[in-house]
């Protein structure tokens, strides 16, 4: 298992997702969206206590055979189905620990392309069980357990779809900055291009004249915060903004585009050592509602961020470093906005922190029939599935309150009961 050395992660040819709960039978809408075969034929297994279901793509016939009669053999159960869109198969197997412990010796004594695959399944079980703890910063790093950290949205635009044009100056935009700090916020991300849909990119010159300012004065300001300082994050999708903003004090990069839109990001981020978010997007803000269509929604997007974080250690990023965004309302349909939520916990086979942006976006809008000025309540509500899900960062326009949810989601699922 690669993990906090910083070392490349190995390819992973098969997209290998613990899919969990989500493979049982009986979950028929659910398995459908996940990609998943037919429900199998229900057999004991050998011990519930850690049930798993793994789930790979693009897996050939015989290595599909070759996996199935060995989960078989060790207790477990698995499934085939082709998948239509290539030569290959979709494979899901199912078992307790010690199934898969069977499975993986077994498989340890078979050829390279079986090693191979047991290695991914291996690998999406472990990151899958034991989630990043700290995010990798150029000094130290930033904790994240138990209490999930609130990334406060700071817009310095004249049209983005919540608050724009409300935080212009640099004087506005560093009083809202510090409001939040107190608030709550780990990390206030500065943005100065909408990514709102239909959306239109902005000339460099001006995302720089809108953010550099901003960040000069915010970075001096956080300074005599001390140790209680929030990180700044720069939100562009331009490698020179990036660039720039590093150079003027940020502490992080956060790209909706999931390094694809400027072809020099991956090297920009490693060059400055700064943390990086990779979210997915399907096409471009401008175009990403034009009937956004996927096959299997969480695969497609796990296998888009495994690119993403391919990407980015290539150029040198420390895989430490890299956050995980499945980019809400990028490219998704409500319905889809919905899945991400209820099937969070699968890009947790990844092994980095994940990061939600749900605030006020449109699925909620949708879902409630409430204008933005109106979605305080459904925000807060899908930041605490998220968290519930396995987010570590929670993006959000209300501060104190995901803040407050943030801390009583952390006392639930991950710290001791207390008898008061």
């Amino acid at each position: 298992m690669i993990g906090a050395s910083g070392a490349p992660p190995r390819a992973m040819a098969h997209n290998a997702l613990v899919v969990a709960a989500a493979a049982l039978p009986g979950q028929s809408q659910e398995r459908r969206r996940l990609g998943l075969p037919a429900p199998p034929a229900p057999r004991r297994l050998s011990g519930r206590e850690t049930f798993r279901a793994v789930r790979l793509e693009a897996v050939h016939g015989r290595l599909a055979v070759l996996l199935k009669r060995l989960m078989a053999a060790s207790g477990g159960m698995a499934e085939i189905e082709l998948d239509r869109r290539t030569t290959g198969r979709v494979v899901v197997l199912a078992g307790d620990g010690a199934g898969f412990a069977g499975f993986l010796q077994s498989a340890a004594r078979g050829d390279e392309v079986l090693r191979d695959a047991a290695r991914e399944i291996a690998e999406a079980i472990e990151r899958f069980e034991s989630r990043p703890r700290s995010l990798g910063l150029r000094r130290g790093a930033l904790p994240l357990h138990p209490v999930p950290l609130v990334m406060g949205i700071l817009n310095v635009t004249p049209d983005s779809f919540s608050d724009g044009g409300r935080y212009l100056s640099p004087r506005a935009a560093a009083d809202r900055a510090l409001r939040m700090a107190e608030e709550g916020a780990a990390i206030v991300d500065v943005g100065g291009e909408s990514t709102r849909p239909g959306s239109v990119p902005v000339p460099l010159t001006e995302e720089l004249r809108r953010v550099l300012p901003v960040v000069e004065a915010l970075v001096p300001a956080f300074r005599r915060l001390g140790d209680s300082r929030p990180l700044l994050s720069i939100d562009t999708t331009k490698a020179e903004v990036a660039r720039r903003a590093a150079q003027a004090g940020i502490d992080m990069i956060n790209d909706i585009s999931g390094l694809t839109f400027d072809p020099a990001m991956p090297a920009v981020a490693a060059e400055t050592g700064r943390p990086v978010v990779i979210s997915h997007i399907r096409k471009t803000p401008r175009t990403m509602h034009a009937a956004p269509r996927y096959r299997h929604l969480m695969p497609e997007i796990a296998a888009f961020l495994r690119r993403g974080i391919e990407r980015a250690t290539r150029a040198g990023v420390r895989l430490e470093r890299i956050v995980v965004d499945p980019g809400i309302g990028f490219g998704k349909r409500r319905r889809g906005n919905l899945v991400i939520l209820r099937q969070l916990p699968v890009l947790r086979s990844l092994g980095r922190p994940i990061l939600i942006g749900a605030s006020r976006k449109s699925f909620i809008g949708g879902t409630l029939d409430l204008p933005v000025s109106e979605r305080l309540e459904g925000s807060l509500a899908a930041e605490a599935l998220a968290i519930a899900g396995g987010a570590d960062i929670i993006r959000a326009h209300d501060v104190r309150p995901a803040a407050r949810v943030a801390r009583l989601c952390a006392a639930v699922l991950r710290g001791p009961l207390t008898k008061r």
